[in-house]
């Protein structure tokens, strides 16, 4: 099966340029995010996130420590973007996320970063935490296809989005693969300082799948379009994975999900007494049963609970 994005077919009918335009019409008053801070980033103001005109590249390169699907035998071509929308207290990515650690690369470069990720035998581009940067990510991928790019481009974003913005983004994202961390708004507001975060991510998600639906493989197993969901089990119940997994359930029985074991004290979750140690199997392993009783089935082999410890 030989895979074609519809960024092609929008670029070539100048759709895509539109889009960019409109995308970059956004940053005079900025509302990419829920957070809608009205800065004029086209000025160099910066809201929330941090981060100005120009896109922020902490590092890139070919990644095996995603889901199997992304990976494959050539590895997810990622680049991890500076700066976040959100503050969560336990990000593994903190320096990154919070203290901005990177460089600000031209969307030429950003371009070029993905066509050597493409001959370096990536099957995908994967834009870890893209929300804030998607007019110059949008810009990147029409430079790139002049260039001979093809790779699918995968979405791999926190979930505190505006779907509105994630309209825009039709044809031209082909993997989604949102976070949904939480299910209510006091720890949404505690630990991630976005007490809406959970209607904006049910908007967000539910137009992801409308766009591209459940996730597609070929032949080889290697994703190439769909939605791909993380959710992160917390503590004692914090991320409120029932009804989580009851609203992704409710998408479809057929949503793929890496329900995530990997939780451990990271960052500024050392303040927090209930954040302050792993799970324990009985908390990975009810999480998986309740997705099951929901009908969910296709769960990613990285949801194995073998890297958690147990606590009495």
């Amino acid at each position: 099966m030989k895979f074609e994005s519809s960024y092609i077919k929008l670029y070539e009918s100048g759709a895509l340029d539109e889009r960019i335009r409109e995308l970059y019409g956004i940053l005079e008053s900025c509302e990419l995010c829920p957070r809608r801070c009205g800065k004029n980033r086209l000025k160099g103001e910066r809201g929330f996130c941090r981060s100005g005109r120009e896109l922020m590249v902490s590092s890139y390169g070919p990644h095996f420590g995603e889901e199997e699907p992304l990976v494959g035998t050539g590895g997810s071509g990622t680049i991890f973007l500076t700066n976040c929308n959100l503050r969560c207290v336990y990000c593994q990515n903190y320096e990154i996320s919070h203290l901005g650690i990177g460089r600000e690369v031209s969307t030429e470069r950003a371009a070029e970063m993905m066509i050597e990720l493409q001959r370096r035998g990536c099957h995908n581009i994967n834009l870890v935490t893209p929300t804030h940067f998607t007019p110059q990510i949008a810009r990147s991928i029409r430079y790139a296809i002049k260039r001979g790019f093809c790779l699918p481009i995968v979405y791999n974003c926190g979930g505190y989005e505006n779907v509105e913005t994630i309209k825009l983004l039709e044809g031209i994202v082909d993997i989604y693969m949102p976070d949904i961390k939480y299910s209510s708004k006091e720890p949404a507001k505690k630990y991630s300082d976005a007490p809406d975060y959970f209607d904006r991510c049910r908007e967000a998600v539910e137009e992801m799948h409308r766009q591209v639906g459940d996730l597609k493989m070929d032949e080889d197993g290697i994703a190439y379009r769909g939605l791909l969901i993380r959710h992160l089990i917390l503590p004692d119940g914090l991320a409120g994975s029932k009804e989580v997994l009851k609203f992704v359930s409710g998408l479809s029985k057929d949503s793929y999900v890496n329900i995530m074991d990997q939780y451990r004290p990271e960052g500024e979750a050392w303040d927090y007494k209930e954040l302050s140690r792993r799970l324990t199997r009985k908390e990975f392993y009810d999480a998986m049963n309740m997705a099951k009783g929901y009908g969910l089935h296709r769960f990613s082999k990285e949801s194995s609970g073998s890297i958690i410890e147990d606590f009495e």
